[in-house]
């Protein structure tokens, strides 16, 4: 018998298949991108369910209109809202761990921002920090969301800070992992990348990476943000990056949003975020390079409703998806609580 592809693109599976209903048969596909552009294509209905090899969780993708264009996320769960932020370069994918440990307790979702994953967007149109803000308001009123448990990692956890700032009524609390902060935005270890990508090499580089892995996992790209590079699969960095160069369109899209990433939003609103109240859980990777520790404790002093930092010894920027099962466990613990507010 020989090797099983994706019902979509026809690349192999690899061990984070994902399961599809279509005319109520199951076929395997290899990605949530997969598993909506085949729900697209099959015109079966507003949305797909889908689960996760060896889990219980039933995960949705779905797409829905906002003035921002028409945004990609995937849920799972009931009740409260939980909202997912991921950062540059990944997408919703980045928090399946999550959707899968903590659905029992939220309604999940995890959504792809501007210039990321499959959110559609118009050309041209603001992907900046501030505007990314903007859509998930947007995205919110769509779903008729009044508030939010809302986390972020890495620039979706400074796109988090300017949300939370800009609207805290929408907030009931914040959780924020190994993320831009103040003037660390952009941080200097990413700037190689980021200079590569302004002299206009984006999308050469973006194909160097999909053709050897082995560039993604290294120290001039994404590999510094993982605490074993290694062990990140083949599967995975196809999710992240073959949607960024699906059409020209959306790698120059994501090279605007690069262009864009600098701290300017973010100190714009600083004053707005030194008055936040809302309830704050601080989880930071201690030996990551990009965003150093000292930043978890300039965020705890800065949000007034922020409890003192708990450091991860060992671990990288993107801990939330290597030691899932010890992130889960302290944000379950936290949102079953009510994250008590530490209100100075």
């Amino acid at each position: 018998m020989g090797d099983r592809t994706c019902a979509a693109c026809d690349g192999p599976l690899g061990g984070s298949l994902i399961c599809v209903a279509v005319g109520g048969k199951p076929v395997e596909v290899c990605s949530s991108a997969c598993a909506e552009a085949l729900n697209e294509a099959c015109v079966a209905g507003p949305s797909q369910s889908w689960a996760t090899s060896g889990k219980q969780a039933a995960l949705t993708v779905r797409s829905i209109e906002t003035p921002s264009g028409r945004i990609s996320y995937a849920e799972a769960g009931s009740g409260a809202v939980a909202l997912f932020i991921h950062g540059m370069l990944l997408n919703k994918h980045f928090w399946r761990h999550q959707l899968a440990g903590l659905f029992d307790i939220r309604r999940c979702i995890a959504v792809d921002l501007l210039a990321h994953g499959e959110t559609h967007i118009e050309p041209n149109q603001n992907v900046s920090s501030a505007a990314n803000a903007s859509m998930l308001k947007e995205l919110l009123d769509a779903l008729q969301i009044e508030r939010v448990d809302l986390i972020g990692n890495h620039s979706g956890g400074g796109v988090v800070q300017i949300f939370a700032a800009l609207h805290p009524e929408r907030v009931r609390s914040l959780t924020l992992t190994n993320c831009d902060a103040h003037d660390n935005w952009p941080p200097a270890a990413f700037e190689p990348f980021l200079n590569r990508a302004a002299a206009g090499d984006l999308r050469d580089t973006l194909n160097e990476m999909l053709a050897d892995k082995t560039i993604y996992r290294s120290p001039d790209v994404l590999g510094l943000a993982y605490e074993r590079p290694d062990k990140v699969s083949d599967e995975d960095i196809e999710i992240y990056l073959r949607p960024l160069v699906r059409t020209a369109q959306r790698t120059r899209d994501l090279q605007r949003f690069l262009a864009a990433f600098d701290h300017n939003n973010a100190l714009a609103v600083e004053s707005r975020l030194r008055q936040l109240r809302v309830p704050t859980l601080i989880i930071w990777a201690a030996d990551d390079v990009y965003f150093p520790v000292k930043w978890a404790y300039w965020l705890a002093e800065t949000i007034s409703g922020a409890k003192p930092p708990i450091e991860l010894s060992g671990a990288h920027a993107f801990f939330p998806e290597e030691r899932s099962e010890l992130f889960n466990q302290l944000l379950r613990d936290e949102l079953l609580a009510g994250i008590d507010a530490n209100i100075r």
